[in-house]
């Protein structure tokens, strides 16, 4: 297993670029992982401010364990080469690149970030949030050697789709599974979409427990408050954590006896199990020491 698919990405917030008050909040929240903004959180008449300012944030090493990434404003746009560019030479952990509808997208992505220099480290996070980009999912997750996570973007998509914010979102199912299939298929990473009700935590944990059963790795957040809860529910529980332990124990001793069939709890264990259980292990340990 990858140390990209290992890495915990329960929550991973934005965080506006312009406000240098939530740039140094974000040391002290217990997110996963931050997405400095430069996009849709900055005003026309201050990108160039605050890409100084996050490029600098993300350079600083003073997040700790978070995972710092950069949200460069689109392909297309006046901002989007500067952006890169700056980005580069901050070496964030990855570079988040919205509307990635095509594989090309993703490989002038990586040209342009290693023109600029950017360190071996700084992966691609690609935002897929078109309903092109969710019929070429399968494309896109396989485009590039720096490309290791994708991110949902529900809300441009609902709004490409014209489609209801619904709880259950059931006019998005069919793009958040191809999605996931892609993702899973090519070995990546893939986060779900935001939450935007940050008065409604009822709501907002019924869509992170939803996502976690789809599969996915993690949630991107809109909101300090929603950190926490994010985190509990995407960690692996005390339940899962304890059977994983007994289904590695189980099958080990019947690999030693020569034993080919397994039982856990009147449950037949095969090799998926296994796989399954020392995967949840290895993300509770990689959680170790964080809330």
């Amino acid at each position: 297993m990858s140390d990209a698919i290992l890495r915990p990405r329960r929550s991973v917030l934005y965080m506006p670029g312009a406000n240098e008050r939530a740039l140094e909040k974000a040391k002290s929240l217990p997110a996963d992982a931050l997405i400095l903004d430069l996009e849709d959180a900055v005003a026309p008449e201050a990108k160039a401010e605050a890409r100084m300012r996050v490029a600098a944030a993300a350079a600083s090493g003073e997040y700790g364990y978070r995972e710092v990434t950069i949200r460069v404003n689109g392909p297309g746009t006046e901002w989007h080469a500067d952006d890169l560019r700056a980005a580069a030479e901050a070496g964030p952990d990855a570079v988040v690149v919205p509307k990635v509808d095509s594989a090309e997208t993703v490989r002038d992505v990586e040209r342009a970030l290693e023109a600029a220099g950017a360190p071996d480290h700084t992966a691609v996070w690609a935002m897929v949030e078109t309903p092109r980009a969710m019929l070429d999912a399968r494309a896109v997750a396989a485009a590039g050697e720096r490309l290791t996570v994708l991110v949902m973007g529900t809300n441009d998509l609902a709004k490409e789709l014209h489609a209801e914010h619904v709880p259950g979102r059931a006019p998005l199912l069919t793009g958040l599974s191809l999605a996931l299939l892609a993702a899973r298929e090519s070995g990546k990473v893939i986060l779900d979409g935001v939450y935007n009700d940050v008065k409604n935590p009822e709501g907002f944990e019924a869509e992170c427990v939803q996502g976690r059963q789809f599969g996915f790795d993690g949630k991107t957040l809109i909101h300090p408050s929603q950190v926490k809860p994010c985190n509990r529910v995407f960690a692996p529980s005390t339940e899962q954590i304890a059977r994983s332990r007994k289904i590695i124990d189980a099958f080990d001793e019947a690999t030693r006896e020569g034993r080919g069939v397994v039982t856990v709890d009147g449950r037949l264990i095969e090799n998926l199990h296994v796989e399954d259980a020392r995967r949840i292990l290895a993300l509770a340990e990689a959680l170790a020491g964080r809330a």
